[in-house]
Parts: structure tokens; C-alpha cells; sequence
């Protein structure tokens, strides 16, 4: 619960920081990309503090290719 807590603290000093100069500066389609990949992230890394595994895309890779591999190494 701590972990998320902190996720969220260095998430809100991220947006202090970077939203107003983006709507300083009237840059509003930076503001969403920002603000989505913000929210990804900070989604993600408070799943992976609660201990959720997350897959990577390597075990995707590795899904693909291991029956490939077996089949070579025949």
C-alpha cells in the first residue's frame, strides 16, 4: 500500500512539474500523449507493487518461436 502511495507522490510531482509549461506553451496533443502514457505507467507500476505479474513482450516472443525452435531442433 506504501508502494502505491509513493507511485502516486512522484506521479503528482511528474504532472506539477510538466502540465503547465504543456499548457503554457497551448501544446494540448502532447498534453494527451503525456497524460496517457502517464497513466499507463503509473497503472502498471502500482500492479507490479501490489505483486501482479505483468507479461513482457518476450514472453510473447518466446510463445511464438519455442514450437518453431522444437521443430528445427528435430
Amino acid at each position: 500500500m506504501l508502494n502505491s502511495l509513493g507511485i502516486l507522490l512522484v506521479a503528482t510531482v511528474i504532472i506539477i512539474i510538466e502540465v503547465p509549461s504543456l499548457l503554457e506553451k497551448k501544446q494540448k496533443k502532447e498534453l494527451i500523449v503525456f497524460s496517457i502514457l502517464l497513466i499507463i505507467g503509473v497503472t502498471l507500476s502500482i500492479l507490479r507493487a501490489f505483486g501482479i505479474n505483468i507479461p513482457n513482450p518476450l514472453d510473447l516472443l518466446t510463445f511464438i518461436f519455442k514450437p518453431m525452435n522444437d521443430l528445427i531442433r528435430v
